[in-house]
């Protein structure tokens, strides 16, 4: 019997955004349709368990443009929508989502700030490289990519991705040893 990874999701007025959170994803197979439907299966764990999900995404979807990356900790999807606009929900079917189906909260953005209003803030004409104390690259190390190095691919459609890196710890032994 197979179960469901965690999704999480998040849209703008021309893309959606679904990340599929399965760490150390094994034998990972994607394929998204035009007509929007999104299927995935891959093993993980130390039993290597099957994972599996079909998703009817709300409305059409341009598969050329859309764009899906397996990482170390899930795959992260830009579903590019066939004509722009605000879906209602992911899915097609009314009513709640599967328990397994979230909002991604770190990615959503309200359909006010995405059509300009709230991404481009008037300051006043205040100069902030006036502030003492500030050194605008000390943060730049915290911000890695938390995934390590994925594998893209640009055209998403029945492909087969198998990782090279299968544990966290090994890119750290990897990073580490490049490093010294």
């Amino acid at each position: 019997m197979s179960r469901h990874p965690e999704v999480k999701w998040a849209q703008r007025l021309d893309k959606a955004y679904v990340t599929i959170q399965l760490p150390d994803a094994k034998n990972a197979k994607v394929d998204l349709t035009p007509d929007g439907v999104f299927t995935f299966s891959a093993s993980a764990g130390a039993q290597e368990n099957l994972y599996e999900l079909k998703l009817e995404l709300f409305d059409r979807v341009n598969v050329k443009e859309s764009k899906i990356n397996v990482g170390v900790r899930g795959i992260f999807c830009v579903v590019q929508k066939l004509e722009q606009g605000w879906w209602k929900r992911l899915l097609t079917a009314e009513g709640r989502p599967p328990h397994y189906v979230k909002v991604d909260w770190d990615k959503w953005v309200d359909e006010i700030e995405d059509e300009g209003f709230g991404g481009d803030l008037e300051f006043g004409g205040m100069d902030f490289s006036k502030f003492d104390g500030m050194d605008n690259g000390a943060m730049d190390d915290d911000f890695e990519d938390s995934d390590g190095e994925g594998k893209e691919l640009s055209e998403p459609g029945k492909q087969d991705i198998n990782n090279e890196a299968s544990t966290i710890e090994e890119q750290d032994r990897e990073k580490v040893a490049a490093s010294t």
